[in-house]
């Protein structure tokens, strides 16, 4: 995409993080399914449901505001990360250290989408863009909480278990 003003940014961001989202989507399933503790399992399903609200967020923005169009692009990081994750199953097996290095890849794809709707939202707001700001935002909390969500799971549980 040839980016020639802020707005064009704006767009390839929000079109690369609805790209980054819609393959989350399939990832978090499958982390749910390898995870071994009851809580991470809950924790990634709760985020498999909270992704697609957060699709749905996107989709409001551009009904919202006519001049924004989402261009069909793949986001290479995201995929980069649901990458890592793989390797993490393919070289574990099922049990508290997968679950450990599980949450780590997580978090990464975490700090990669709060980076994301944090950019995203500064830029809603120097285009004008308020409804979309109110939405990016409330996007940007939801991925810190389950920063912190999962945090609390490692530090609280699981990484001790992986410990022993």
């Amino acid at each position: 995409m040839n980016m020639k003003s802020l707005e064009d940014v704006f767009i390839h961001l929000l079109s690369d993080t609805y790209s980054a989202e819609k393959q989350l989507t399939r990832a978090l399933a499958k982390l749910a399914r390898e995870a071994s503790s009851e809580p991470l399992r809950t924790a990634f399903k709760s985020h498999l449901e909270e992704t697609h609200g957060q699709i749905e967020r996107i989709d409001q923005i551009v009904e919202q505001e006519p001049a924004l169009k989402i261009k069909r692009i793949k986001c290479v990081a995201m995929e980069g990360l649901i990458e890592e994750a793989n390797e993490v199953i393919e070289s574990t097996e099922k049990n508290s250290v997968r679950d450990a290095a599980l949450i780590a890849a997580a978090q990464k794809v975490e700090h990669y989408e709060i980076a994301s709707y944090g950019t995203l939202a500064t830029l809603a707001e120097q285009l004008g863009y308020k409804k979309a700001v109110l939405l990016l935002a409330t996007t940007l909390e939801e991925e810190k909480a389950t920063d912190l969500k999962l945090t609390d799971l490692a530090v609280d549980n699981i990484n001790q278990q992986a410990e022993k």
